[in-house]
């Protein structure tokens, strides 16, 4: 489908510079002007038609290069990226370039644009250099802050969290601002790197300068958690899970866990307990209506925890929640009753593992694993757990 938020800016632009093309007659021939003529109006035919690749070939025909058409040259270049025609972007941009008369602005312009032409195919190393060059060149503030801000995005995508986290230190404030929330989970990355070499202090830092940047960091609490539980730190991993119930409420879930863990090794499971009812007036779930049926279970029986599902699954309704309680009548029901009820365990529980855990927010990508990026829209923290009857 045509892209027409870049099309028509770009056909007014086109016609903008055929005109000025025009205006200049004294210096060009009358066929010149008629040749510019065709050119313009068959590509704007093509265009009104969805031809769009035959509309552009005749639109670069009509444009004669000056300061006032480089706009036009630089959307129809930015328009073949936005097609996958990347190789004929690169080749316009570098025609651009090899005129000797362009001004320090003008080539730094293009340049920001091959730029993006590079790191479209994948040449990051070559969009990388011109990045690199162009901020080193002392452009203006608005595309040093391009320049900066793109050059993160490909240090994101070879995994150089490091080297992206350096070039944000010289973001201006409201570039920052505007990033934090990756830069956080940059941090993370490196923290997670050094929680595998068992560095745990090395990681603890990182984690620190990761809820400085984003106080709402749910990762780096669980992160904060994990380094803290292996150490046997259990009351500050503790204070770490506390702290994601106030970041989100919806991941409570994934903080169950490691809570049950903290509190068996301090011997406090009727803290624990306590813990989940005051979890279940602030966030219910599935998952906690599950940890509390389990403890009532170890306490009172598996009765007493079948009657507690029952009346839980009453107002909150889950496949899981379900699945549990098919679970509960199998080991106390009826013998006659415990084949039929197999089966539809059976049934159910494949439902319940073909179904996703987690979705993405914002592009609606789902999987059973908790992704920090989503792989499809490459967005940072989007995912969280499924909420409603096929999830919490």
């Amino acid at each position: 489908m045509v892209d027409y938020l870049l099309i028509v800016p770009l056909f007014l632009a086109v016609a903008a510079g055929w005109w000025l093309g025009r205006r200049e007659a004294g210096l060009s021939s009358l066929a010149r002007e008629q040749a510019l003529s065709r050119d313009y109006f068959t590509g704007l035919d093509y265009l009104v038609n969805e031809r769009t690749d035959d509309a552009i070939e005749s639109f670069i025909r009509a444009l004669e290069l000056n300061p006032d058409t480089l706009s036009a040259h630089l959307a129809l270049a930015k328009l073949l990226r936005k097609k996958g025609d990347v190789e004929r972007a690169i080749k316009l941009h570098q025609d651009l370039l090899q005129r000797p008369d362009l001004a320090r602005h003008d080539r730094l312009r293009i340049q920001m644009a091959q730029a993006r032409d590079y790191d479209a195919i994948g040449l990051l190393d070559r969009a990388e250099s011109l990045l690199q060059a162009i901020i080193a060149d002392r452009p203006s503030t608005e595309m040093l802050s391009e320049a900066r801000l793109l050059l993160i995005k490909l240090y994101e995508k070879e995994g150089e969290w490091l080297r992206a986290l350096e070039v944000a230190d010289r973001l201006d404030k409201p570039d920052a601002e505007a990033v934090r929330h990756e830069l956080s989970h940059y941090c993370c990355e490196l923290a997670e790197q050094h929680i595998r070499q068992s560095e745990h202090a090395i990681a603890e830092g990182w984690l620190r300068q990761a809820l400085k940047r984003d106080p709402a960091a749910v990762r780096a609490s669980l992160l904060q958690a994990r380094v803290r539980m292996e150490q046997e730190q259990w009351r500050p991993a503790l204070r770490a899970l506390q702290q994601v119930v106030e970041q989100d409420p919806q991941f409570v879930s994934e903080t169950l866990a490691p809570l049950l863990s903290c509190y068996r090794a301090l011997g406090r499971l009727d803290d624990y307990q306590q813990r989940l009812s005051e979890l279940m007036a602030r966030a219910p779930s599935t998952s906690l209506i599950l940890a509390l049926a389990e403890r009532i279970r170890e306490e009172r029986g598996v009765y007493s925890a079948g009657v507690f599902i029952t009346e839980e699954l009453k107002k909150r309704p889950s496949v899981k929640g379900f699945n549990r309680l098919i679970d509960m009548h199998i080991e106390h029901g009826a013998r006659s009753a415990r084949e039929s009820l197999q089966v539809l365990r059976g049934l159910i529980g494949q439902l319940e593992q073909s179904k996703p855990r987690y979705r993405c927010c914002q592009c609606g990508f789902s999987g059973r694993l908790l992704l920090w990026q989503c792989p499809s829209c490459r967005q940072w923290g989007t995912t969280r757990p499924i909420q409603g009857l096929e999830g919490e």
